[in-house]
């Protein structure tokens, strides 16, 4: 019973993270001003691209093997969600 509800409570992070991350980047923003829903879902994107690297580094610092990789890969999406913003921020 306890090996369900460890499990259910970890889906729920998972989702917790994604419904934030939504309504993070503007999801009623479009609603509201009858907008298109493109830059939403760019901004989306923009968003979990940054929190797949930020979970890539906190696993350089829990694995013991390829440190580097995650190292390397964790600021590497970390720099593209960076670019992708300053990309945002000039198309608008």
């Amino acid at each position: 019973m306890s090996n369900i509800s460890s499990k259910t409570f970890s889906s729920f992070k998972y989702v917790y993270l994604i419904l934030f991350c939504t309504f993070l980047s503007g999801f009623f923003h479009p609603i509201i001003n009858n907008y298109s829903f493109d830059i939403v879902l760019v901004g989306i994107l923009t968003l979990f691209t940054g929190l797949a690297g930020g979970v890539l580094l906190y696993k350089t610092t829990t694995v013991e093997t390829k440190k580097g990789i995650f190292f390397g890969a964790g600021f590497g999406l970390i720099g593209f969600s960076l670019f992708m913003i300053f990309d945002i921020a000039i198309k608008t």
